[in-house]
């Protein structure tokens, strides 16, 4: 008997216990819970797996199989609030730190811009130092003054609400739209029917200027130095615009502070079928536009060449002694 169960143990096949055999069958069922032995394996390097432990792993098993079942998936009408309180937030954060939408009011602007149109305006690069230049469109407050007999329109609640999130132009908010002409440290000037001059140099506006119209309009003026920080603005629509010509008594002589600017719009948004960008006009690339580029290439020149000069006085009297 003692033949069988080690026989049992080791994977030999067992013969048939005799019936009534009450000593064996103990032994044998014994023997079926021991793992067989594996060539090369040590009796201590077998894993074990009692019963105890079995049954824990089934326990978890099914303890975790049933909090998985009982999940279950938040109703969208629950989720909804907090998905429309983030897309509010957003719009928030876009309009204040990143674009805004503008309505066109009026026909200042026209033919670059017709009323009605809605722009996109870059708030971001001011952020970062970014300066207005020659020839962008760029909407900037009130300097004061300027839109006095211009009525404001009282929009509902709703829109409101709206425009403060940025979901719409505000209608409120006493704005204006125009192309900056000079920028600080120019001078500008426009006399009898024009052309305008900055820096001397003539400026052929027939790319945006309203057809018909004259580069002065009926207001000639300079010429005008612009103080350092500040804008000389003009519209497009030179006989229907209310700019920097008409502002000459104010403070700043007509010319707009840079704080004051809000940003430069770059894309008509609305209607579709307006949509276009607003890039600066080629007229305000031209050579000696800019004063401090014209001098620049001098001054560098004249730097670099200090050093050269005197590297080769030095390496002429080192191979001509006295």
């Amino acid at each position: 008997m003692g033949d069988l169960a080690v026989g049992a143990r080791s994977g030999t096949e067992e013969p048939e216990e005799p019936a009534g055999s009450g000593e064996s069958a103990p032994r044998a069922a014994n023997s079926a819970h021991q793992p067989q032995a594996q060539p090369g394996r040590s009796a201590a390097d077998r894993p074990r797996t009692g019963p105890s432990e079995q049954s824990d792993a089934a326990a978890d098993e099914e303890a975790s199989g049933s909090v998985t079942k009982g999940k279950k998936p938040r109703a969208f009408w629950k989720e909804l609030p907090i998905l429309i309180g983030i897309a509010l937030l957003l719009a928030l954060l876009i309009k204040t730190f990143l674009v805004q939408a503008f309505s066109i009011p009026s026909d200042s602007m026209q033919d670059t811009l017709q009323r009605g149109d809605r722009v996109l305006v870059d708030k971001l690069t001011p952020w970062f130092g970014a300066k207005p230049e020659r020839g962008e469109v760029v909407v900037f407050h009130d300097p004061g003054g300027w839109l006095n007999e211009t009525p404001t329109p009282q929009p509902n609640p709703v829109q409101k609400v709206l425009s403060f999130i940025g979901l719409m132009p505000s209608a409120e908010e006493k704005d204006l739209i125009k192309r900056v002409i000079a920028v600080g440290g120019d001078t500008v000037e426009c006399q009898g029917t024009g052309p305008v001059k900055v820096n001397g140099k003539a400026l052929k506006e027939d790319s945006y200027v309203y057809p018909g119209a004259t580069p002065c309009g009926d207001r000639p003026f300079g010429p005008i130095h612009v103080p350092k920080g500040r804008i000389w603005v003009m519209g497009d629509h030179r006989d229907d615009s209310l700019d920097s010509r008409y502002h000459q008594n104010l403070p700043g002589n007509g010319t707009v502070s840079e704080d004051e600017v809000v940003g430069r719009a770059f894309t008509i948004a609305w209607p579709i079928n307006r949509w276009s960008t607003l890039p600066v006009p080629d007229t305000f690339d031209q050579p000696g536009i800019n004063k401090a580029m014209g001098v620049a290439p001098a001054a560098l020149g004249l730097v670099g060449a200090v050093p050269l000069v005197i590297w080769r006085r030095r390496l002429t009297g080192k191979r001509n002694p006295r």
